[in-house]
């Protein structure tokens, strides 16, 4: 298997379809439905990279990465923000976003910037 994915979102056809993209590329994918269940199996072993939707209940994705950014003893992984907002490149600027994918998800798009930021994958397709 290749590179170990987290995709955090709370529409559970959005982390289906996604995990459906990134397994058949190759890699390795974890899902969460918000940022809780995401902290916990980031916790119990950090992924090669993560995907999280920027609205979410109870926490947002920026709130997400922010937390995790802010525990030391976790290492900085890349993060690639879902989101249909317009503020969203500056607030993840300031976290350090590996990059965007607007919604509705582009599998190309999508595998293209994973690529860049981890191995383990086919070649992207498109």
């Amino acid at each position: 298997m290749g590179a170990r994915i987290l995709v955090v979102d709370d529409d559970e056809s959005i982390r289906e379809l996604l995990r459906l993209h990134l397994s058949s590329a190759g890699y390795e994918v974890q899902v969460a439905e918000d940022a809780i269940a995401a902290g916990y199996l980031v916790l119990k072993g950090p992924p090669d990279l993560i995907i999280t939707d920027v609205n979410m209940p109870h926490m947002d994705g920026f709130e997400f990465v922010a937390a995790l950014r802010a525990d030391a003893a976790l290492p900085k992984i890349p993060v690639i923000f879902l989101t249909s907002l317009e503020d969203g490149d500056a607030r993840g600027r300031e976290l350090g976003a590996a990059g965007y994918v607007t919604k509705p998800v582009r599998a190309d798009r999508l595998l293209s910037l994973v690529a860049q930021h981890v191995p383990g994958g086919a070649i992207p397709i498109g």
